[in-house]
């Protein structure tokens, strides 16, 4: 017996070769200036009312997370961000990106995963408790990288004490990937007698708009490394692209008067192969012109301080208004 659920929809697929570019930056220190901050809420047991709905930012990080483990036992001990990350509380520490999308509806709240990495069930205990959230009522992957995929056995928590089943929503090429890395979750005829694992529904979506309990999906299609497709996603007037390493021509048109833009920003210096670096990111923030910007997935090379401090300049020189994101953040939202 094979558990999975399959809704197929068309996708044609763009042909696209991304253009190489380097880039050198370095940030220097700033005075604090007035900013235009995005502000987390440390309320408990949130129940959203009327059309209010809201991000959480459950991880931030990269595959690896931060601090790092060579960096906490190096005994030349020269890495500051990790160090600071190993203090409670300090937003240097970041868990796989994550995202959850928290909308009201007739019966209570709707929670909305995008992605489940390796670190998911950490950043789910350390959040979900302290939020008040209990139920996921959909996993939506951006890709099949294991910072995405690599906490979909952790979901049976939730399908074994929770709720009976949870919906995934994920691209055929990816849904390849999960039948060898997650072949007992695809087809749980293989699990013995007794034996209990999440029960998830795959949903395979292409790159055309889609719907998750009401909501409105659609998909940003980009480049994460050279012939690696990978996808953001708009909701509303907001935009997540959590993995870039370039953006095709055809998905700027379905960028347009992005409110929030959540973009990929691994290091402060230059973009690597599959990752758009600080400078890069910055770049494609002044072409799309969002009225806010959010960066994540940054790496222990980004200190949060340091980095914001860099650009609050530019808000006072450009009116660019951007900052980095953090676990734990939340930010009221209309969908």
């Amino acid at each position: 017996m094979v558990a999975a659920s399959f809704r197929l929809v068309p996708s044609p697929l763009l042909s696209l070769a991304p253009p190489r570019s380097s880039y050198s930056w370095r940030f220097r220190r700033s005075p604090t200036i007035a900013f235009s901050s995005i502000h987390s809420s440390s309320t408990t047991g949130v129940e959203l009312g009327g059309d209010q709905a809201e991000l959480v930012f459950l991880g931030t990080g990269t595959s690896e997370g931060v601090p790092r483990v060579s960096c906490l036992t190096s005994p030349l001990n020269k890495c500051e961000v990790c160090s600071k990350a190993a203090q409670p509380g300090n937003k240097n520490r970041r868990l796989n990106t994550s995202i959850l999308i928290r909308r009201p509806n007739s019966s209570g709240t709707q929670n909305i995963l995008v992605d489940a990495g390796k670190f998911f069930y950490q950043s789910a205990l350390r959040w979900f408790p302290a939020f008040g959230i209990r139920t996921i009522d959909a996993v939506i992957i951006t890709h099949s990288h294991a910072d995405a995929i690599g906490g979909l056995d952790d979901l049976r928590d939730w399908t074994n004490n929770v709720q009976p089943h949870i919906p995934i929503y994920v691209a055929m090429r990816d849904f390849e990937v999960m039948k060898k890395t997650h072949y007992y979750l695809v087809d749980t005829s293989v699990i013995l007698p007794g034996a209990k694992v999440s029960e998830l529904q795959f949903n395979i979506i292409s790159e055309e708009p889609f719907f998750v309990h009401g909501l409105k999906i659609t998909p940003l299609p980009v480049w994460h490394g050279q012939d690696y497709r990978s996808l953001g996603f708009r909701f509303g007037n907001i935009c997540y692209i959590s993995d870039v390493s370039d953006i095709p021509e055809e998905t700027y048109p379905l960028l347009k008067d992005c409110e929030i833009l959540i973009m990929d920003a691994l290091r402060p210096d230059r973009s690597t192969s599959t990752h758009f670096g600080l400078p890069r990111a910055l770049e494609e923030v002044r072409k799309i012109q969002p009225k806010r910007t959010l960066f994540t997935g940054m790496m222990h090379l980004m200190d949060h301080e340091e980095v914001n401090d860099y650009l609050k300049k530019l808000l006072e020189s450009e009116g660019l208004d951007a900052q980095l994101s953090y676990d734990g953040l939340r930010i009221p939202v209309r969908l």
